[in-house]
């Protein structure tokens, strides 16, 4: 059983990191006018969909994203990292669960490009968006729930941010302290881009609650385009970019190094 779930983690921690590498790269490429737009995590897999053997990938990166989220659950839940019941580990754990819910939405919408890979990805990521503004507004209260979704989305920003000095990154890692001294500052950079990545977002979201527009609302990769058009915005997008390929690399090294343990046992009040 040990054995199964060190893969599984392997695997999960391994697939963020594709998909991250794969977001950055784009970024990067965009941010250089090699490519069209940049495109956030959603377009990265929609991107790669249209790629030869891209059904494959598809559902070689969705198993391995759904290994992630057991893993996530397994963290959260089981407490699989044996942090305790202290204010600070419920944070965390909580933070993993949140974690588990946004990926697994990435492996659902992983599994749905199977079904049906959009032509143009960026103005599907766009349309959807709309489409679920528009839902929300329709909801009593509906601008306010939208701002205060927001607003969470710009706290996630914050914290990632946060994270990048507070956070020791190779506490989990089974390597030298030499070595784990090198990796850590992948780590950092990469939450710090992760971060200033959802504020153009939230700020728009925030705007579409505030005007009860659904139309402001869009992707995360036409928010990186918006902050590309203003001066000095290409630096920005590139440093975003290294910063995301910087955090995927960091994945690649968790799934090589990061240390798996069971949880005590799979009562999650323990």
């Amino acid at each position: 059983m040990h054995v199964l779930l060190e893969l599984a983690a392997r695997v999960g921690y391994g697939a963020r990191g594709f998909v991250y590498l794969s977001v950055g790269v784009l970024t990067l490429l965009a941010a250089a006018d090699l490519i069209g737009d940049a495109v956030g995590t959603k377009g990265a897999i929609a991107w790669m969909a249209q790629r030869p053997f891209g059904r494959l990938w598809l559902l070689l990166l969705g198993l391995g994203l759904v290994a992630f989220v057991m893993w996530r659950v397994l963290q959260a839940v089981f407490d699989a990292d044996h942090e305790g019941t202290s204010r600070h580990a419920i944070g965390t754990r909580m933070s993993q669960g949140f974690s588990a819910m946004s990926y697994a939405l990435l492996a659902f919408n992983t599994f749905a490009l199977l079904h049906h890979t959009p032509g143009d990805p960026a103005a599907d990521d766009v349309a959807r968006s709309h489409e679920q503004a528009a839902k929300v507004l329709a909801l009593p209260y509906g601008n306010w729930i939208l701002a205060a979704a927001g607003l969470t989305l710009l706290g996630i920003g914050v914290v990632n941010v946060s994270r990048s000095w507070r956070e020791d990154f190779t506490e989990y890692l089974a390597c030298s302290p030499r070595t784990c001294r090198r990796l850590a500052p992948l780590a950092r950079a990469g939450c710090v881009a992760r971060g200033m990545a959802y504020v153009p977002l939230a700020i728009l979201i925030i705007l579409a609650g505030l005007k009860s527009k659904a139309s402001e609302v869009t992707s995360l990769g036409s928010a990186l385009e918006a902050v590309e058009r203003q001066p000095a915005g290409p630096w920005v997008l590139v440093l975003v970019a290294l910063g995301f390929i910087a955090f995927g690399t960091f994945s690649f090294i968790e799934a090589r190094f990061r240390r798996i343990r069971p949880p005590r046992d799979l009562n999650p009040l323990t």
